[in-house]
């Protein structure tokens, strides 16, 4: 096996490298505080390989993400998003006798108890819909708790929160709007029950458009998973306390309401409004976001691990095509997206910089072409996560190299110093 020897005064240290199946190497320091007494520091994490994962592959030089080994252009090409639910959670693609079943199960799950809307009445209005989620997803443990840890029941759970998150995520829509709740129908997928779910009203019939349905069940599968990101590692933080499924969930959720994580896709649109009101001038735009002395930022361009095209925004971008082909919206704010990146992936400095239009730039684009509010995006992405989420939780539980994780530190504050009473200060 080859090794990094590290030496410190007289100590030695021999440490594996590790090798995965695509060929990335990492360096194994289990043994390095024992053998040396020192620890790595590496902020953000940038660095360092927190588990091994037969999950999620990703390469952010060569624009490469894989769930399982399969491409994500080809699952967004060919497959639905409870099928690769299914192939992340279970680690192979259903039979058709396994996707029925599977889908029977969410159908049959997908009902909640009728006390938990007392729960939503009971928000302040002004709430984000993300703190409501995070909240109603630990709460679902109280009216549907977790059993014994078999398979069994191990993937009943799975089925309740997959299918339950989505009716919440509705149900809060409609009774922030106090509209009549709209259930789930037996004979619609999994992504047109939800479009119905949210738009459906006694006056107004919601008309199921195939291309909104396609639109959104591409969105949820480009966001089943992404390797070890903020909330994926909160969600197998969180659960190496052997903390219920729902509480590892309900973190993730909180974790990926930031702005600079799940928000990212809301935090587009507000800027696209920011430039319509101060004028919609574009090229002005991007002068500022070129000026490190002005505080301004293009959102949705660029990407912490892709060095390149993201792969899942090229999906994206041609399904925002298609959509607003189909839709035919007027409205300035796609108007001024659209000279955006034209602007952008012409200009050399953002060719340099590797600020190619992300995700996030384009999901916020199509979710505002389907009616979705602002402040339900980041909602949207965590239905799309929550498999992922799910997969990696289960995964961590299977692990036989478990560990509670306790990250070191290195402490950086007063040496020790005597407590002086109150009266003496």
């Amino acid at each position: 096996m080859e090794t990094v020897k590290i030496i410190f005064g007289d100590k030695v240290c021999e440490l594996p490298i590790i090798v995965g199946s695509e060929g990335e190497k990492g360096i194994d320091i289990s043994n390095l505080r024992k053998t040396t007494g020192l620890i790595t520091l590496d902020p953000g994490f940038a660095n360092t390989g927190s588990c091994t994962s037969a999950i999620t592959f990703m390469d952010g030089e060569k624009g490469i993400l894989r769930y399982r080994g399969i491409p994500v252009e080809d699952l967004a090409e060919h497959s639905i998003f409870t099928e690769t639910a299914y192939l992340l959670i279970n680690g192979k693609l259903p039979t058709s006798q396994e996707l029925n079943q599977f889908s029977v199960l969410l159908n049959d799950n997908s009902l909640i108890h009728e006390d938990m809307q007392f729960f939503f009445q009971n928000f302040p209005r002004a709430s984000h819909p993300m703190g409501i989620m995070s909240a109603m997803v630990t709460a679902l443990r109280s009216f549907y708790p977790e059993l014994k840890i078999n398979e069994e029941e191990i993937n009943l759970t799975v089925t309740r929160l997959l299918s339950k998150v989505r009716t919440l995520a509705a149900m809060s829509y409609k009774i922030s709007r106090g509209h009549k709740v709209i259930y789930p129908r037996p004979d619609l997928n999994y992504p047109a029950n939800f479009l119905n779910m949210m738009f459906d009203n006694p006056v107004r019939p919601y008309y199921i458009d195939n291309t909104l349905v396609q639109a959104l069940n591409v969105f949820w599968i480009l966001h089943a998973d992404h390797e070890q990101n903020c909330s994926t590692s909160t969600v197998r933080m969180v659960g190496s306390g052997r903390v219920n499924l729902y509480a590892a969930i309900s973190a993730g959720v909180a974790a990926l309401w930031g702005p600079l994580h799940g928000g990212a896709n809301q935090a587009v649109i507000e800027m696209l409004e920011s430039i319509l009101k101060s004028g919609g001038d574009v090229k002005r735009a991007i002068e500022r976001a070129k000026d490190k002395k002005d505080p301004f930022r293009l959102m949705g361009f660029g990407h912490r691990v892709y060095k390149t095209y993201d792969p899942r925004a090229r999906i994206m971008k041609k399904m925002c095509d298609k959509v607003l082909d189909k839709l035919k919206i007027n409205d300035p704010l796609l108007d001024i997206a659209k000279q955006l990146e034209d602007a952008a992936v012409s200009d050399d400095y953002f060719i340099e910089h590797h600020l190619y239009p992300n995700i996030d730039f384009y999901s916020g684009i199509v979710l505002r072409a389907m009616g979705i509010p602002t402040n339900m995006f980041t909602v949207m992405f965590a239905i799309g996560r929550l498999p992922g989420w799910i997969a990696q939780w289960k995964e961590s539980l299977d692990d036989p190299n478990w560990r509670l994780s306790r990250p070191r530190q290195i402490y950086t504050g007063l040496g020790k110093t005597r407590y002086t009473p109150i009266d003496q200060r």
